[in-house]
């Protein structure tokens, strides 16, 4: 069995080959719920659902269904992460998964636009709060032990997400920079494993946005993009037979400005590529590798809905479920008043796609 836990525009990118810019997704309407969250992990326990999310020490809700109603009950850890970096009381962007009746909660510690990150991992028996362990670091960049090695050295190790087969365990990561990458875990599932060249995968990255520019001022170079920047994050994995589905957070996040937002389409948006490894490659419907900038919409911005990402699914045995954050544009475009948001999905000659409410019993 397979466990898993986090609009384009038009850029000119080497070789002159041109990537078109999405229009306005025609997705259907988000099944709205009341808890508000940024980057949500969700899992499905006996009938209760919990959420973690960012917050003071990776706050954890729970409910009797995805709509809610949410209740705050606590958080994961106790303390700030025993990380010695980044925002250690407010780790971002976790993944949570069980494993044989352990609960693993993966999270980032890093401080924005910079890479100097950690993911971290801590353990529980139980998916509430009060009993987990703290494991520290799995994984870091640039800074920390193995942080120089291949592909630390050119990654930033935040935005978790962990497929668990029946033989490995494998840690899904990466924003920015060189994208999204993809590197073995040990058996016990709180350590790497060996992440020499052919067992370190890439597998996403966001063509370079030749107009917009990373910030060259900061005199730290692991807070700067030479090359530009290329956004891609919060990536998640899938398996649903025969194919690996690759989950990708498309565009630009947060802390948007309603008098000046981005282009339409260079939002946050929700795409996908599929491959029958886990290792890659991924391609889109068009044969693109996600690689070279593929990437399928599945959800974008539509009606209130603006920007959804942080996404994950929940596997069911005939219909899974993506769920997301997103603003409401009747609301606000503040980092904090993000929604939790969920969507139904059908699959068509092995493509996900998001079904209207019309559509659920046909599918």
């Amino acid at each position: 069995m397979v466990l898993v836990t986090t609009l384009f525009s038009l850029f000119t990118v080497s070789l002159c080959r041109s990537i078109p810019r999405s229009r306005l997704s025609s997705s259907p309407y988000t099944h709205a719920s009341d808890l508000k969250i940024h980057d949500p992990t969700v899992i499905e326990v006996d009938g209760t659902y919990y959420s973690y999310g960012v917050g003071e020490h990776i706050v954890i809700h729970e409910a009797p269904h995805l709509a809610g109603p949410w209740k705050q009950v606590g958080s994961v850890l106790d303390k700030d992460s025993i990380i010695p970096k980044g925002d250690r009381a407010k780790p971002w962007a976790p993944t949570t998964v069980e494993v044989n009746s352990t609960f693993y909660c993966y999270y980032s510690v890093s401080n924005a636009g910079c890479r100097d990150s950690a993911i971290g991992v801590a353990t529980s028996q139980l998916p509430g709060p009060g009993a987990w362990t703290d494991h520290g670091a799995v994984v870091q960049s640039g800074t920390g032990p193995a942080a120089d090695q291949y592909p630390f050295n050119e990654v930033n190790a935040i935005d978790p997400a962990v497929l668990v087969t029946e033989d490995m365990g494998y840690l899904i990561f990466g924003s920015y920079w060189s994208g999204i990458w993809e590197v073995s875990l040990s058996q016990d599932l709180v350590s790497a494993g060996n992440a020499s060249r052919s067992n370190a995968h890439h597998l996403a990255k966001h063509p370079q946005a030749a107009r917009v520019q990373s910030d060259g001022e900061n005199p730290d170079p692991l807070c700067r993009e030479p090359s530009g920047r290329h956004p891609v994050e919060g990536a998640y994995m899938t398996y649903r037979a025969p194919y690996y589905y690759l989950w990708l957070s498309w565009g630009t996040c947060c802390d948007y400005d309603p008098n000046n937002l981005p282009p339409p389409g260079e939002e946050y948006s929700i795409r996908v590529g599929r491959s029958q490894s886990p290792h890659g490659p991924f391609v889109d419907k068009q044969g693109e590798e996600l690689t070279h900038g593929g990437g399928e919409l599945i959800y974008g911005s539509n009606n209130d809905v603006y920007a959804p990402g942080g996404q994950g699914v929940i596997a069911g045995e005939f219909r899974d479920i993506l769920y997301y954050h997103y603003l409401n544009t009747s609301i606000s475009y503040d980092f904090w008043e993000a929604w939790l948001g969920y969507s139904y999905l059908g699959y068509v000659d092995g493509w996900p796609i998001v079904l209207k409410s019309t559509d659920l019993g046909m599918l």
